[in-house]
């Protein structure tokens, strides 16, 4: 490809400090460049983005799109795919199925139809990797990534117990390279493997103690925090915190970010974390946002992405075992539970949320708490969890709501009236701006991953770029863009796709000492079910494989 011209657009590319100004945006090849010293170059194309605004490609740091997880569920799921509008196939594209979980084919489509370029699945046993591989090579138009379960690891585990902090790393960084993951995630830590010993069991507090393990969720918080510091991950470690969904949980969620001792953590949706209620004091469900985005905005090591709640049905797919099962016996549905050797654990189950619903009109409400009272924008980031708390394309919806005070408040005189009295959202009058949308939709995610190329238009970044057409109603403006530009090709013009490309596998190979393998690979061949030579995933498997660097 030769040079490729964005003429006149009007830019917000807060990595560099561009907020609403006019300019141009030259492109070679897959990369954004800067313009030609020689006044007389000429672009082989040029899209006139006059009038028009243009941003980075979205970046989506939290969801669920690949792996088995998110395949169950799909099957477990077929009333949807009777009633859900098909993606019809055309001569650029393939057929795919929606609902709450979409098709590989679909979820690219239709990422990429509102903006975005990249996605994070956010939860992936380092056992089942070769399986989320082979869905990334299966969904087109996003750079993908995927973060690597630990937080119920036995080897992990047992190296904490042990204050073994060298065997800790070295495991961390093995398993990360082994699974050509991109982070480490951990998911209600100690609690899953209760589950998995004990019928119905879980931890409720951070200082429970792991059976069998010696050792605590704080211990496993801690001492994984500081191991992704020590190895110097692009990312954080990624928390999800313990008692998820649970009244009185923000107890626990301020404890967790206690427990990093100034360590980076990201904190991840936050929503389903931030209840009062449940206990002698409090027996009222009701909103804490105020207290922990208080703690948020004080300590700079942490960050959070929301896990917005938006009403209607969807499926509940999560690494957390109890999780999946309260759910089910709450909505009295059809449920899938898994566990993973000795890795980690999954719980899956229809739910809906209701606007007449108390307490699913205050999880709404709570999730945009955290986008109006956390005051940095670089530090809160726009999800729903997917399919969690709703689908992706419930962005555009999202945007309007917090640009858009008006809107909001007319959605909030619909809701049972405990939500202007158990939270602060009536109260909050924050509307934020294209800048900051730019921010928590792209640049903010991007630097939060350490993804360096991403999320920003300057010379050297991926050719990742939205072009929309400015609106008095946001949701509209960021439903349909104008141009979507992926690794410098129009992908999508005016909403349909015009080009098929199936983007990079995005994954780091940290260093590690290679003098502890053997110790590895004989707790492996004692415990696991298939042969340790078979368990690392080599790169000639992935589709488009690019190495992020540690320590940048």
């Amino acid at each position: 490809m030769g040079l490729l011209k964005i003429s006149g657009g009007t830019l917000y590319d807060p990595t560099n400090g561009i907020d609403g100004v006019v300019r141009d945006v030259w492109i070679e090849n897959d990369r954004i460049v800067a313009a030609p010293s020689d006044p007389s170059a000429r672009a082989e194309r040029t899209i006139d983005a006059s009038g028009l605004v243009v941003m980075p490609g979205g970046v989506d740091m939290h969801c669920h799109i690949a792996g088995p997880k998110v395949n169950v569920a799909r099957k477990l799921r077929p009333e949807e795919k009777r009633t859900a509008e098909p993606v019809r196939r055309t001569p650029r594209t393939r057929s795919g199925t929606m609902g709450s979980v979409p098709s590989t084919f679909a979820t690219g489509y239709k990422y990429a139809g509102l903006g975005y370029t990249t996605a994070v699945d956010a939860a992936v046993p380092a056992l089942a990797a070769r399986h989320a591989h082979e869905e990334f090579a299966d969904t087109p138009c996003l750079d993908k990534a995927f973060l690597v379960l630990l937080g119920n690891n036995h080897y992990a585990m047992r190296a904490i117990a042990d204050g073994d902090l060298e065997r800790l790393d070295g495991f961390t960084a093995w398993l990360l390279a082994s699974a050509k993951g991109y982070g480490a995630k951990l998911v209600n830590p100690g609690g899953v493997e209760v589950w998995k010993q004990r019928q119905a069991g879980n931890v409720h507090g951070l200082d429970d103690e792991v059976p069998s393990f010696d050792v605590t969720p704080r211990a496993i918080i801690r001492e994984m925090a500081r191991a992704a510091d020590r190895l110097r991950l692009p990312h954080s470690v990624h928390i999800h915190a313990n008692n998820l969904g649970m009244p009185g949980n923000w107890t626990t969620t301020l404890e967790t970010m206690r427990a990093l001792e100034g360590a980076r953590g990201h904190m991840t949706h936050i929503q389903f974390h931030s209840y009062g209620g449940g206990d002698a004091d409090e027996t009222t469900f009701n909103s804490r946002v105020p207290v922990l985005a208080e703690y948020v905005n004080a300590n700079k090591n942490i960050t959070v992405d929301v896990g917005q709640v938006m009403f209607g049905k969807t499926t509940s797919m999560t690494g957390d075992g109890p999780v999946g099962y309260y759910l089910s016996n709450l909505y009295r549905t059809k449920w899938f539970s898994a566990d993973t050797e000795q890795e980690a654990g999954c719980g899956i189950a229809p739910i809906e949320y209701k606007r007449k619903s108390i307490v699913h009109a205050l999880q709404w409400a709570i999730g945009l708490e955290w986008y109006l009272l956390v005051d940095d924008p670089w530090r809160v980031v726009m999800s729903t969890d997917h399919p969690n708390g709703g689908s992706f394309l419930a962005y555009p919806q999202i945007i309007r709501l917090l640009m858009d005070r008006t809107y909001r408040e007319e959605v909030i005189k619909t809701l049972p009236e405990e939500v202007r009295t158990r939270s602060s959202l009536a109260d909050l009058k924050r509307e934020y701006t294209l800048h900051e949308i730019a921010i928590i939709t792209r640049a903010g995610p991007a630097r939060i991953l350490g993804l360096k190329n991403k999320g920003h238009l300057g010379p050297g970044a991926d050719a990742d770029i939205t072009i929309y057409t400015p609106d008095a109603d946001q949701e509209t403006m960021f439903a349909l863009p104008r141009f979507v530009i992926k690794a410098g090709r129009v992908i999508v013009e005016q909403g349909d796709i015009r080009e098929e490309t199936y983007g990079k596998s995005l994954h780091i190979a940290p260093a590690f000492d290679p003098g502890l393998v053997p110790d590895i690979a004989r707790w492996f061949e004692d415990h696991y079910s298939i042969q340790f030579a078979n368990y690392p995933v080599d790169a000639s498997y992935l589709h488009s494989p690019e190495i992020v660097g540690c320590g940048n």
